[in-house]
């Protein structure tokens, strides 16, 4: 696959999927962060996966093991979902993280050696995996045109972190490039949903 073409293909998905992203992006409450994500809620809502990514999510940039805090949410979900419906799917699985995962949570699961989001392979094959339908899966996410548009062209359920995990004081460069990648995306999916772009 030619370098770049998740970011060309999270252009081209997202201009087609635009006003669905906008309204994730209404419906998604200021101060959202996967602590804020009861475990026991999103199955009574009928999500009987998780696809995780990591960046923003789990850890700040760069991290190789989940903040404590997320850790205890893992567990949770752990105990709600079973270990074997959890996936990582990151468009980073270093060889760090995999090995913490493996030894902490070794039935959680990391999915590789598919296209990078917004693709939806990544989340086709965590369906396979669980044996779950699309539908059922909750892909969450720090990004709109990553993780929640590979959930919206999969058929899956985004769910948008408006609150990412984030650390100036390990990587400052990488996290104010997030930060703007992040403020980007928000404003092309507003100017996309308004019929400016």
């Amino acid at each position: 696959m030619p370098p770049f073409a998740n970011v060309l293909a999270g252009f081209t998905l997202g201009f087609t999927s635009r006003k669905k992203l906008a309204q994730v992006l209404r419906e998604t409450p200021s101060g959202s962060s996967i602590e804020c994500l009861d475990p026991a809620r999103l199955t009574a809502g009928g999500i009987t996966a998780l696809a995780l990514d990591f960046d923003g999510v789990l850890a700040p940039h760069g991290f190789p093991a989940p903040l404590p805090e997320a850790q205890e949410w893992l567990a949770r979900c752990s105990e709600v979902f079973g270990a074997d419906r959890i996936f990582i799917l990151s468009n980073k699985p270093t060889e760090a993280r995999k090995a913490w995962f493996m030894e902490n949570f070794p039935e959680l699961r990391f999915i590789s050696g598919v296209r990078k989001k917004p693709y939806p392979d990544g989340l086709k094959k965590a369906g396979e995996l669980a044996r779950v339908p699309l539908s059922a899966i909750l892909m969450v996410d720090d990004r709109l045109l990553t993780g929640c548009l590979a959930a919206l062209v999969a058929g899956a359920r985004p769910l948008y972190i408006r609150r990412p995990c984030i650390s100036f004081r390990h990587r400052p460069l990488a996290e104010l490039f997030f930060m703007l990648v992040r403020a980007g995306e928000r404003a092309l999916v507003r100017l996309n949903s308004q019929g400016y772009y």
